[in-house]
């Protein structure tokens, strides 16, 4: 049963042999890789907010000649409209570096150390201390959601 080896189902237990310092240095490497999933999305809303500015700037030109300020809307429309966030990049560039560079780098280097060291498991940290720390029994503290259902208790 899971329970009585420290996870909280098969598809989480520790594999024979893998001792706790494995376990901890999976799990931070997981934990990293989490962070750099949130790098990716803070890159993609730059992406967005980006592009969305840009597009905003076309207004900014046309209510700028309107109000008369010629030389403004000229300055903001050669300077900034289509300007490259970084040399030769717009962001979708460096969005599309990023995903096919440390990103990719990173998650294969993170599934790698799983295949090699825990037979392709993730999460084996995070499940033997959800094992630990929830109060068997008692509800909203089931060790998976098939042992939520009625007449189940989790352990």
């Amino acid at each position: 049963m899971a329970g009585q080896n420290g996870a909280v189902d098969e598809e989480h237990a520790r594999p024979a042999g893998v001792d706790n310092a494995t376990v901890e240095a999976l799990g931070k490497l997981s934990e990293a890789l989490e962070a750099i999933h949130r790098v990716r999305g803070h890159l993609y809303s730059a992406h967005q907010l980006v592009g969305g500015a840009d597009l905003t700037l076309d207004r900014v030109v046309k209510l700028l000649r309107g109000a008369g300020h010629d030389e403004v809307a000229e300055r903001v429309a050669r300077e900034l409209v289509g300007r490259n966030l970084l040399p030769g990049r717009w962001t979708f560039q460096i969005v599309e570096e990023f995903d096919d560079g440390y990103y990719a780098t990173f998650q294969e280097i993170e599934r790698y150390a799983r295949d090699t060291l825990a037979g392709g498991r993730r999460h084996i940290y995070e499940a033997e201390m959800k094992q630990r720390r929830r109060t068997h029994g008692m509800p909203g503290h089931e060790a998976t959601p098939a042992s939520a259902r009625p007449g189940r208790d989790g352990r």
